[in-house]
C-alpha cells in the first residue's frame, strides 16, 4: 500500500516542530541537560537514539500482533534494551573516546522517555513503514534540539564549536572563536543548560504564536466565495 504523503508530511511536522520531543513534550532530559556540553556530543546521542528509536519502532510494529497487551511494556523495555545494547557495544568497538565522553548516557537510552513513549503511542498503533518514519522524524526533532543546545553552551562556555570532530574526521579540529580558550563557566554547567533550554522552548512558543496568528489573519482577510443569488419563483 502506497504511503499517504500527506500522512508523512503530519508526522514529520509533529516530529520535528509541533510535538518536539524535546521543546514540547520534555521527554528525557536527563541526557538532554547532562550531554550537550558540547554540539558533537549532543548530536551524537541524538543519532544514537534515532536509530534505537527507528528499529525498536519497526520491531514493535512489525510484532504487535503477537505481543499480549498485558505484558506489552515489559516486552517493549525488552526489545529497547536489546537494540541499546548492540549499539552500545558498537560505540565502544568504533568510536570509544566517543563511547568515554558521553559515558552512562548511552546505556539509558534504555529508560529514556521519548523511545518507550513512540513506541507504545506511535509503533505499538501504525504498520511499519509508518513506524520507521516516526521513529525517524522524532529522532531528528531531537538531534537538532540537542546539537543546537550543545552548541550554545559550548561556543558560551568554552569558545570552540564543533570540540572532538577529530573523533569522526581525522585531521579536522575544532572551530577556536576565542583564543583564551575560556568562556562563561555557567554555560557549560547544568544550570546553563537548563537556561538554554529555557529560552528555546520559550522562543519556539512564541513562533508557534505568531503562525497561528498570522493563519487566524489570513482566514479573516480571506476573500469569500461569491455565490449567485436564488431566484424566488413565484408561482400562481
Amino acid at each position: 500500500m502506497a504511503l499517504d504523503r500527506a500522512r508523512l508530511r503530519e508526522i514529520s511536522t509533529n516530529g520535528l516542530w509541533k510535538q518536539n520531543p524535546a521543546l514540547i513534550q520534555l521527554l528525557g532530559l536527563c541526557p538532554t541537560l547532562a550531554v550537550t556540553t558540547t554540539a558533537l556530543n549532543g548530536i551524537s546521542l541524538g543519532l544514537a537514539t534515532i536509530l534505537v528509536m527507528m528499529i525498536a519502532n519497526g520491531a514493535v510494529a512489525l510484532l504487535r500482533p503477537l505481543i499480549p497487551h498485558e505484558v506489552r511494556i515489559p516486552l517493549f523495555i525488552l526489545i529497547i534494551a536489546s537494540l541499546v545494547t548492540v549499539v552500545d557495544l558498537l560505540m565502544n568497538a568504533y568510536l570509544h573516546a566517543l563511547y568515554e565522553a558521553l559515558g552512562i548516557f548511552v546505556p539509558l537510552i534504555v529508560t529514556n522517555c521519548i523511545v518507550l513513549a513512540r513506541v507504545e503511542a506511535f509503533a505499538a498503533k501504525h504498520p511499519v513503514a509508518l513506524s520507521l518514519w516516526d521513529g525517524l522524524m522524532m529522532g531528528l526533532g531531537l538531534v537538532w534540539v540537542l546539537g543546537l543546545i550543545g552548541a550554545i553552551r559550548e561556543l558560551v562556555g568554552q569558545g570552540t564549536l564543533f570540540a572532538g570532530i577529530e573523533w569522526f574526521v581525522p585531521g579536522w579540529s575544532a572551530l577556536t572563536l576565542s583564543e583564551s580558550g575560556h568562556g562563561l563557566l555557567l554555560a557549560i554547567l547544568p544550570p546553563g543548560a537548563f537556561i538554554v533550554l529555557g529560552f528555546l522552548v520559550a522562543l519556539h512558543q512564541a513562533i508557534t504564536a505568531w503562525q497561528r496568528e498570522r493563519m487566524r489573519q489570513r482566514r479573516l482577510h480571506a476573500p469569500e466565495s461569491h455565490v449567485a443569488p436564488r431566484t424566488e419563483v413565484a408561482h400562481g
